[in-house]
C-alpha cells in the first residue's frame, strides 16, 4: 500500500493502464494475439499515442517472445519469414523517420482504420492462399506495410497477420509465426521510438511495471480458453475492435 507522500509520484493512468494490459494478456492467451491491439486501443483513451507506445514495449516484446517456443522450430520458421520480418523493421523505421512519434488526430483515425480493418478480416473468414512462389517478393510487401502502420498506430497487426494466415502454417506454427512477428515488430517500434527521440524514458520505466498485469492476463486467458469456445470469445472481441475502431473514425 504506497504512502501518501508516494502517491503523488504515481502517474494518474497507473491503475487504469494495468487494468488494461491485464485485459489486453487475458485475450492474448485466449486466441494468441490482441495485447499491443486492445492495449493501444485502450490506452489511447487516455494517453497520446507516443506515451501508450512505449508503455507497450516491456509486456509486448516478453509476451511475444514467450509465444516463439518451441524454440528448436524456431529457425526453419524464421527462414521462411526472413523476407517479412526484414520488410516489418524497414518499414517501422522508414515510418518513425518520415512521421515521426504517434500523435496527433491523423494518428487515432489511422488506428481506428486499423482496427476496423483487422475485424472485419477475422469477421469475414476470408481464407486465401499465398503460393510458395509469391513469398519472396510478397512476404517483404505485407512487412514493409505493416512497419508502416506499425510506425503510425503502434499497432502490429495488419497486414502480417492476414498475410500469416495465408501462408497455410499448421495451428502451432502460425501462433509462433505471430509471436517472431510481433517480437520483431516490438523491436523495430522501440528503436524507431528512440531514434527520433520519441520514447519516453520515465514511461518505459513504468512499462516493466505492466509486464506483471500482461502476464497474470495471459494466465487467466489460458484458463478461459481451456473453457470457453475460442470462435465465439474471438467474433465478440472483432464486434468489440469494429465498434471502437469505427469510434475513433468518426468525428
Amino acid at each position: 500500500m504506497p504512502s501518501t507522500e508516494l502517491l503523488p509520484l504515481l502517474p494518474p493512468w497507473l491503475a487504469m493502464a494495468a487494468a488494461v494490459f491485464l485485459l489486453a494478456g487475458m485475450v492474448k492467451g485466449v486466441v494468441g494475439l490482441g495485447l499491443p491491439t486492445v492495449a493501444m486501443a485502450l490506452l489511447a483513451l487516455r494517453l497520446v499515442p507516443a506515451e501508450a507506445a512505449a508503455l507497450l514495449v516491456v509486456p509486448s516484446l516478453a509476451t511475444n517472445v514467450w509465444q516463439t517456443r518451441p524454440w528448436g522450430t524456431l529457425r526453419p520458421l524464421g527462414k521462411r519469414l526472413a523476407g517479412l520480418l526484414l520488410g516489418v523493421c524497414a518499414g517501422t523505421w522508414a515510418g518513425a523517420w518520415l512521421l515521426g512519434a504517434p500523435a496527433g488526430a491523423w494518428a487515432r483515425v489511422a488506428l481506428g482504420m486499423a482496427l476496423i480493418g483487422y475485424a472485419l478480416w477475422s469477421l469475414a473468414g476470408a481464407s486465401p492462399h499465398v503460393p510458395r512462389r509469391m513469398e519472396r517478393w510478397l512476404g517483404p510487401l505485407a512487412g514493409a506495410l505493416t512497419g508502416f502502420v506499425t510506425a503510425a498506430t503502434g499497432v502490429f497487426v495488419v497486414p502480417a497477420v492476414p498475410y500469416l494466415q495465408a501462408l497455410g502454417l499448421q495451428r502451432d506454427a502460425f501462433v509462433q509465426a505471430m509471436g517472431l512477428s510481433f517480437s520483431v515488430s516490438t523491436l523495430a517500434l522501440a528503436v524507431g521510438l528512440a531514434g527520433n527521440a520519441s520514447l519516453p524514458v520515465a514511461t518505459l520505466g513504468w512499462s516493466v511495471l505492466m509486464l506483471a498485469p500482461a502476464l497474470l492476463g495471459m494466465a487467466l486467458g489460458g484458463w478461459l480458453r481451456r473453457r470457453l469456445s475460442p470462435l465465439w470469445f474471438r467474433r465478440c472481441l472483432m464486434v468489440g475492435l469494429l465498434l471502437l475502431g469505427s469510434h475513433m473514425v468518426l468525428p
